[in-house]
């Protein structure tokens, strides 16, 4: 099992309980294809870097999992469809030494 992170911005323009519904989805997705979550680590609303969708803010997740090394794509290709979610990115975490 390996460590990953999967960092998720949802977009500003939806209701707290469709957001909150986004995020139990990419967790629902993380479970279903055999990973655990271990923490989810809410940022808020936030500042884009750039303009994304004409949108200048959105809010961030950051989903820390422990999975196969299989899960990870699997998860992105159902990510990348999510209607709310303006961008993604899936990382594997380094041990610390």
């Amino acid at each position: 099992m390996n460590k990953y992170e999967l960092a998720v911005v949802v977009s500003a323009k939806i209701e707290d309980d469709a957001r909150a519904a986004t995020v139990e989805k990419c967790k629902a997705l993380i479970e279903r294809f055999g990973g655990q979550v271990t923490n989810v680590d809410d940022w808020g609303k936030r500042r884009l870097a750039y303009e994304v969708q004409k949108m200048k803010e959105a809010f961030y997740y950051f989903i820390q999992f422990d999975a196969e090394s299989t899960v990870p794509a699997e998860i992105e290709s159902r990510v990348r469809i999510m209607d709310n979610v303006i961008r993604y990115l899936c990382v594997r975490q380094d041990e610390k030494k």
